[in-house]
């Protein structure tokens, strides 16, 4: 085997392939993305012009990977092979605290990180991207949307001294206009790609057997769908004679219950009460299609455990419309009270599965299998299966807990991953959570236990084989069902996907110069100087919105912390609560919309609210008009809020920019507790007084005296006393202590 040798790569630490060296060097030109099938050395690829980027440029290498496990592989991937001095390489996730990633970052030179953390710290001002010198972004096909990546390639674009970025991911997509986005997003210009059977990629591609199984629903779950489809059928005719557009049952796919949804939209905007009952029968049409789903490719247990969910949420007195009137009906009734009969598992997929991997074990003990299947009682299904079989099985799923079931942290994940790297067990039973980056090279058969219709999942499961040897991929479908329809559905957009990355390759590529040596050391791009605009200390539940970023990208100085009340804080006198036109609606309806106002306009000199939307206030929710007006009446009227309306996340961020300005430009920072109010009761006043203590909002003041009883008794606690109240940290607990002891003058 012959090994690359460079100044900053190990001796004997990269395999030498020459596509890889081709595909490099042309990264080193331009802003490039990488599109290669998983296996075929994305990773090592990034290592060679990051190498170089370093050896000519000097700088910083900030690596961005969407999930920790992903993280934590490519540093334990360029730490191996990179040389460089010890401590250079750090990681960037949630685990890590904002100073210890500010202090890591002035000593790093290489940085992995997942990219809500990097853009957290650039919008809060911790450090800038001045001299980062190559910007790597993996999974670069999630680059669409509000997504982290967006926000954080324009910023490097834009601030960076010396830019380079270099993008990659094995499925960019087959929807041509989507791949542009994430280009265009990225500010890509080229496109290099190669598939399996080009000739400078063949020498080193491994075998890869795809077959599909396919197996006959049983008589009872065909029993099962035929009452499904009653119900089906009883729902579309009813929104037939409201007189939608409505598909046949046998056309009835996302894309057309997409546009139904939003003919849906458009009649309840339109403030139309037929929208509003359409709604709700459109809720019970999305519960029954996935019930649909369950039957033909999941399994009797699990479709069993989610009729009784929804038979319960109808039950239940806090079931939505769509809940209770399908645990209503007679025909959903009876399809329960079968499958409440069943006895074990009547789906052949199940017993197919494990005999898949049970010869698999059987003939080859040492080797690797994985096992993917879309939902997460599916999973348990199969590894309960699996161990009745006497197979060690694992689960691999996200981190949401869900009901009763837990999901895996991601110090958990990243545990799984390497025991069945080093064979503690020979199968792993996984959601979509594996179908990304999963580095497992011995893995050799994967089984789909049912067909995908996205082409980029698909691509990124049989990935998971076929990397050091000969790989089998097992797709398991039940006939005359949508799992058939998916198995061509994928293959179709597959190849889709592969013509179009061949056509932007071929159309639209710089012509680069030609790099024929790598050149000497630069000296490293001194750093942008900070933001010195007006400051704002924003919530850190905000940062899921677009308006953080865009006050960032307006020059604004930004704060991040937990507020205890409002959304934005300016100066000492404004604080700003942001809510969209729906949430408006559903805070008015389900929870205590006044209530949260009431607390702005005590805790704030000048509170503010801010509506955000295009869509109508008055046609949200199914609500009389009266309602909304009453309520805009008792927060503008009766407490004293003003009431701000913008159409965008960017409008929301320019409007609290100018406020922000006004604010510095009046110089008026002297804080008032409670503004306009020319009486206070004695309670109030006793608030007032332990709430001004550093760290202390009026809700923790609160908390104070009613377990104190007295201002006096709180100034006079112990630091362990104050700690026993909820609320009160170690450090807030500390302040109070100091301030309230402290000598004057």
């Amino acid at each position: 085997m012959n090994y690359l040798t460079h100044p900053l790569i190990r001796p004997e630490s990269l395999e030498e392939r020459r596509y890889q060296l081709a595909i490099a060097l042309k990264a080193m030109d331009a802003h490039t993305m990488v599109v290669l099938p998983t296996g075929l050395g994305k990773t090592a690829i990034a290592l060679i012009v990051a190498a170089s980027r370093l050896y000519r440029e000097g700088g910083r290498l900030l690596v961005l990977a969407p999930t920790k496990p992903l993280v934590e592989q490519h540093l334990r991937y360029f730490s191996e092979r990179l040389a460089l001095p010890e401590g250079a390489c750090a990681i960037f996730t949630g685990a890590t605290g904002p100073d210890k990633r500010k202090e890591a970052w002035e000593g790093a030179q290489a940085i992995f990180a997942t990219p809500q953390v990097i853009k957290n710290d650039l919008i809060a001002g911790r450090y800038s991207l001045a001299d980062v010198t190559l910007l790597v972004v993996d999974e670069c096909h999630r680059a669409v949307g509000n997504y982290a990546y967006v926000f954080l390639a324009r910023r490097y674009l834009t601030t960076a001294a010396k830019p380079l970025l270099l993008a990659m991911t094995a499925s960019p997509g087959g929807d041509h206009g989507k791949v542009e986005e994430v280009m265009e997003n990225l500010g890509v210009v080229q496109v290099e790609t190669r598939t399996e059977s080009d000739p400078d990629v063949r020498p080193y591609v491994h075998e890869r057997e795809v077959e599909y199984v396919s197996v006959d629903l049983p008589g009872e779950l065909g029993i099962a769908l035929a009452d499904l489809n009653i119900l089906l059928d009883s729902r579309l005719a009813a929104l037939t004679r409201a007189e939608f557009h409505v598909p046949s049952r046998e056309k009835l796919s996302m894309k057309a219950l997409n546009r139904l949804n939003a003919e849906i939209q458009g009649r309840i905007s339109q403030r139309d009460r037929a929208g509003f009952m359409a709604a709700s029968i459109y809720a019970e049409l999305m519960k029954l299609r996935h019930a649909v789903s369950l039957a033909e490719a999941q399994g009797s247990r699990v479709l069993a455990a989610y009729l009784e969910k929804l038979a319960s949420e109808g039950r239940s007195g806090s079931g939505t419309k769509a809940s209770i009137r399908l645990a209503a009906d007679p025909v959903f009734q009876r399809l329960c009270d079968r499958a409440m009969s069943w006895d074990g598992e009547l789906h052949p997929k199940v017993g197919q599965a494990v005999a898949l991997v049970a010869e698999q074990v059987r003939e080859h003990p040492e080797s690797r299998t994985i096992l993917f299947a879309s939902f997460r009682d599916t999973v348990g299904l199969l590894v309960d299966a699996l161990a009745d079989a006497g197979i060690h099985a694992e689960r691999f799923v996200g981190q949401a807990s869900r009901d009763a079931e837990k999901g895996l942290s991601q110090k958990q994940q990243i545990d799984v991953l390497t025991r069945f790297r080093e064979g503690e067990f020979p199968v792993i039973v996984s959601t979509s959570v594996g179908e990304e980056g999963l580095d497992v090279p011995s893995t050799d058969l994967v089984i789909f236990y049912e067909a995908v219709p996205s082409e980029i999942r698909s691509i990124q499961r049989k990935g998971r084989t076929g990397r050091s040897g000969d790989g089998r991929i097992v797709v398991l479908t039940t006939k005359g069902t949508s799992d058939e329809v998916y198995r061509f559905v994928s293959q179709q957009r597959e190849r889709a996907m592969i013509k179009g990355i061949r056509k932007l390759r071929d159309a639209g590529a710089p012509a680069p110069a030609v790099q024929t040596n790598i050149g000497a050391f630069a000296a490293p791009p001194a750093p942008a100087p900070a933001p010195a605009g007006p400051a704002i200390t924003v919530d850190d539940r905000e940062m899921a919105s677009r308006v953080a970023e865009t006050l960032s990208d307006l020059g604004l100085v930004i704060t991040l912390t937990r507020l205890e009340v409002g959304d934005y804080a300016i100066g000492d006198r404004i604080l700003v609560e942001r809510k969209t036109v729906q949430d408006f609606a559903d805070t008015l309806v389900e929870r205590d919309l006044l209530g949260q106002v009431r607390e702005l306009a005590a805790a704030a000199l000048r509170p503010v609210l801010i509506v955000e939307g295009e869509g109508d206030l008055y046609a949200a929710r199914d609500i009389h008009p009266n309602a909304i007006r009453g309520a805009l009446a008792a927060i503008t009227v009766g407490m004293g809020v003003s009431v701000l309306f913008t159409r965008s996340a960017e409008e929301t961020a320019e409007m609290l920019a100018v406020l922000a300005k006004r604010e510095e430009s009046e110089g008026r920072g002297e804080r008032k507790l409670l503004p306009g109010k020319t009486f206070a009761t004695a309670a109030e006043q006793q608030e007032n007084v332990v709430a001004a203590f550093p760290e202390v909002g009026l809700k923790s003041a609160r908390a104070l005296l009613e377990h104190f009883g007295s201002v006096q008794a709180v100034i006079n606690a112990e630091k362990e006393d104050l700690m026993k109240v909820k609320g009160i940290g170690e450090k807030t607990a500390g302040t109070i202590l100091e301030v309230g002891r402290r000598r004057y003058g």
